[in-house]
């Protein structure tokens, strides 16, 4: 049995790595949309930046999201090997879908949404942490309307200050600073996405007895993995969620994307260090269509901002069905 058990942990750990290169993949757009939309950066050079950054951040930022996902979502006793492996298929799936129609949904409530739904069929509404939960759906949408007024009010600022200045000066300044704002945006990028997967494999090892269970502790080597996996999936984040970021949502000066990585940073940042898991996603477009507002309501696309906010609300509950189908299968074929 303890053979078994540790065959299927590690299982586990390497559906969460998959899942945490997902994230990456289907994230890249978070962290290269304005740089790339702006045209500061080709996709390349961007990506290539994004990723490097991405792996950085969990060592910058500490673990406290991570303990929030490993023991804030769901009861930790309810936490078995199967009950995670089946939420992480719930999210993967769910991710790949949305990559493949472009759009941008949060893959944090994805992976929480999974939790839930296969916890609900381990043992019910007991299972869940309601508090945790409570938590995520206020900062679902307390975070894009932060991302939003943070950028919208840089935006006026900043052209307050730069009123008198040439249009191609102020192009060349922010072209370069820009390049440091997605660094910071990527960096946060990391530090709360890639903590999310260190708090689910810590929940794994603890729940297999390869951890002691009094102290939520994040190894070394879970940190690293994590963090490389989702660095690996940045760099080879696909188009399709670029595009409706950085070219269809709006259009995006130098200045207004450093506002909006800038922006949605700030928020991120804030986030990772109180331990609150919220959507990279989620803050990002927020603050795109701020900066687009900050020239006149009709420059965001908003009919591209609604479909965006459907993704967001349909996220957890879609992952939750497809995890919860993922572990009644699991339960009738074992």
């Amino acid at each position: 049995m303890g053979e078994e058990l540790l065959y299927v942990t590690i299982a586990a750990i390497l559906s969460a790595l998959l899942f945490d290169f997902v994230n990456g993949f289907h994230d890249a757009a978070n962290a290269i949309a304005t740089v790339v939309g702006s045209r500061v950066l080709k996709p390349l050079h961007a990506v290539t930046i994004s990723a490097i950054t991405n792996f950085i951040g969990p060592f910058i930022f500490g673990t406290a999201v991570a303990a929030t996902i490993g023991k804030g979502i769901i009861e930790p006793e309810f936490a078995t090997t199967e009950v995670i492996f089946a939420g992480l298929i719930g999210a993967t799936v769910w991710n790949l879908i949305t990559w493949y129609i472009g759009l941008p949904s949060s893959s944090s409530h994805a992976l929480i949404g999974g939790l839930i739904g296969s916890a609900l069929i381990a043992g019910g509404l007991q299972t869940v942490v309601l508090g945790g939960i409570v938590k995520t759906v206020i900062f679902m949408v307390v975070s894009p309307a932060m991302g939003f007024v943070a950028a919208f009010l840089l935006v006026i600022v900043l052209i307050y200050i730069f009123k008198k200045k040439k249009a191609q000066l102020v192009s060349k300044i922010f072209g370069k600073l820009q390049i440091c704002s997605s660094i910071f945006f990527s960096l946060t990028h990391g530090a709360n996405d890639g903590q999310k997967t260190m708090g689910v494999i810590t929940a794994l090892l603890i729940s297999g007895g390869f951890l002691q269970s009094d102290e939520f502790t994040v190894p070394l080597w879970v940190i690293m993995g994590a963090a490389l996996a989702l660095g690996l999936g940045t760099f080879f984040g696909g188009w399709r969620i670029v595009k409706t970021m950085a070219f269809k949502l709006t259009d995006l000066k130098p200045y207004q994307g450093f506002c909006a990585e800038t922006g949605g940073g700030v928020i991120l940042a804030m986030m990772a260090w109180f331990g609150i898991p919220v959507s990279t996603t989620h803050a990002i477009s927020g603050a795109i269509m701020g900066v687009g507002a900050s020239k006149r309501l009709s420059a965001v696309r908003w009919g591209i901002g609604r479909k965006i906010v459907y993704a967001w609300i349909i996220t957890i509950p879609a992952s939750a069905a497809i995890a919860a189908l993922t572990l009644t299968l699991i339960q009738l074929i074992f």
